[in-house]
């Protein structure tokens, strides 16, 4: 079992704020990704679910549907695990190989010193914990991981025909506050 920080203790839903916290811990610079990846990884393999991997980099996780929904049209989710790392002048700070360090402000949770990494941490979380989450009902999916998008989108441009079957997409990233 994980044990979350205290910062993220209590957050809801629960799935989510507990991958997110592992994921704070790995470092996934742009065009470094591969232990972010290796731990999407992990949890496939560790949730009994079929991953495969392109040479690009980036990751497919199919998801069963829940009984009774097998015929359902299969749904793509889509994150980002690269991250822009960016940290203030007067902050030590490696992204190489530090955690980033997690603090709330009212509701707003912030990284200290460096970039927080929402963007796309919590698409990726959102889509780890919908492949974890057994009470949720729902179609066929696809959980889709690309790397390198805060670059150029080198993953996404490099995605294989052959990685996905589903037709309808949800990017899991965006801007907009409260979205």
């Amino acid at each position: 079992m994980i044990m979350m920080t205290n910062v993220l203790e209590g957050l809801e839903p629960s799935l989510l704020w507990k991958h997110f916290d592992r994921l704070r811990q790995i470092p996934r610079c742009s065009k470094h990704e591969e232990r972010a990846i290796d731990y999407v990884i992990e949890v496939a393999e560790g949730l009994g679910l079929e991953w495969k991997k392109d040479e690009t980099g980036n990751c497919v996780v199919k998801v069963p549907a829940t009984e009774g929904h097998e015929n359902a049209p299969i749904v793509v989710l889509q994150g980002h695990v690269d991250m822009v790392c960016e940290k203030n002048n007067d902050v030590d700070f490696d992204f190489s190989k530090d955690a980033l360090k997690l603090r709330m402000e009212g509701e707003y949770l912030y990284a200290t010193g460096t970039t927080l990494g929402a963007d796309n941490g919590i698409g990726v979380c959102a889509a780890l914990a919908v492949m974890e989450d057994k009470e949720l009902v729902h179609g066929p999916l696809e959980c889709l991981f690309t790397i390198d998008e805060e670059t150029g989108l080198t993953g996404a441009f490099a995605l294989g025909q052959d990685m996905l079957q589903g037709r309808y997409l949800m990017n899991l990233d965006t801007e907009e506050e409260r979205a």
